[in-house]
């Protein structure tokens, strides 16, 4: 059985999603704790000495079960799947895919090989327990019914599993331009005004590197399997806030177009609770949102100046 209450040194883990941005910070935190490191990737990617790549959809059980097998991890985070706030019915059979089926079959597989620690990377969007249990969106939905079949393995299978619950992570090196930091930053260093809502949800903002440290923490915290733990900054902040930071980082003389998007429906307003991340796993965020919103805008300064400075 993985020992948890010891260092991670030496141990062999698996990265499901390891080419993502979570994942990508994540190998390297990893790194410092001399592990051996598997990254799961549906697309081939180059071997080091830091990562060792292996090709495979996490939503193919016989990819997954080849993986296994081979690797025989220590320890795995699962963070692969396509992370989308799209409510159109396009987003249903990929969202399931990519994080339902993809979960259970993760699950199933190290049923077979009991006692790895799994450490689950869940979702705000997830309702919250007494909640009216709606799921806001396709990706809600796959969330919320992968965090009950994980409750189901942990108690039939006796599996450990550590569930954890990711607010909206921002920082360096999120290459999917959609989203809102990437997409305001680099709107305005292009000169440009970006098009948004209203600005006025509030939302949790967490930093990247606090969410690796509350994920290196879930697997390595002792006695904490069948545990749900938040992971933000336990502090709401609107999205107009954010934008205009941004703003007065790179280009105070252009005015954001608020208004020029439609809301989207059943957006939610969760803030984190992290007591019980703090009692028992012993973490909490360390980077202000000023401070991560600096570090962020000054990465994305230096890739719009020279791309292939951040993308090797």
């Amino acid at each position: 059985m993985f020992n948890s209450s010891i260092p991670l040194s030496g141990a062999k883990v698996l990265v499901t999603g390891a080419s993502g941005f979570i994942g990508r910070h994540l190998c390297q935190r990893l790194q410092a704790y001399q592990v051996e490191v598997y990254g799961v990737s549906r697309v081939e990617q180059s071997s080091s000495s830091a990562i060792r790549w292996l090709q495979g959809d996490v939503a193919n059980f016989e990819d997954m079960r080849r993986i296994i097998t081979q690797v025989k991890p220590d320890a795995i985070f699962h963070l692969a799947g396509h992370v989308t706030g799209a409510r159109g019915v396009d987003a249903v059979v990929s969202t399931l895919q990519s994080h339902l089926v993809s979960t259970v079959n993760l699950l199933t597989l190290m049923a077979e090989f009991s006692g790895r620690r799994i450490v689950l990377a869940g979702s705000l969007e997830e309702p919250d327990a007494g909640e009216d249990p709606i799921p806001s969106s396709p990706y809600a939905a796959a969330k919320w019914s992968s965090s009950a079949y994980a409750q189901m393995f942990q108690h039939l299978y006796q599996l450990p599993i550590v569930r954890t619950r990711v607010f909206l992570v921002y920082g360096p090196a999120q290459m999917n331009f959609d989203k809102l930091i990437p997409y305001v930053t680099l709107s305005l260093l292009k000169g440009e005004a970006p098009k948004l809502s209203s600005g006025q949800r509030q939302i949790d903002w967490i930093y990247v590197e606090d969410v690796v440290e509350g994920l290196i923490a879930a697997a390595q915290a002792p006695g904490v399997e069948g545990d749900m733990f938040d992971l933000g900054s336990g502090t709401l902040t609107p999205i107009s806030s954010v934008v205009h930071h941004i703003n007065q980082l790179v280009n105070p003389s252009i005015q954001p177009l608020f208004g020029a998007l439609p809301e989207r429906p059943m957006e939610q307003v969760r803030i984190a609770n992290i007591e019980s991340s703090v009692t028992k796993l012993g973490w909490q965020p360390k980077v202000s949102l000023e401070e991560g919103l600096a570090k962020t805008v000054e990465w994305y300064s230096n890739y719009y100046n020279n791309p292939a400075c951040c993308t090797s």
